[in-house]
């Protein structure tokens, strides 16, 4: 079952299915940081009220924009 990167809890792994619009710069951005399809996620923690989001993946730590994460379809995995 695919879900929005945005509506993930803290503390829980996912598997990145695709990034949203062919062609944006913020696709392109998103892809040179190493957020690719395929790749696993753990979603570390979440800001209260719609702040951003601490991704860890590839050995470091990438934050993202509620708004931002929105365009991001993952399958949930597990519970880090």
């Amino acid at each position: 079952m695919q879900y929005c990167l945005a509506d993930i809890n803290a503390r829980q792994k996912v598997k990145v299915v695709s990034l949203g619009a062919a062609g944006s710069v913020f696709r392109r951005k998103l892809l040179s940081m190493g957020l690719t399809p395929g790749i696993e996620v753990n979603v570390m923690r979440k800001a209260p009220m719609g702040g951003p989001m601490e991704l860890s993946l590839r050995g470091f730590s990438l934050s993202l924009r509620k708004a931002e994460a929105q365009g991001i379809q993952v399958e949930l995995l597990e519970a880090v």
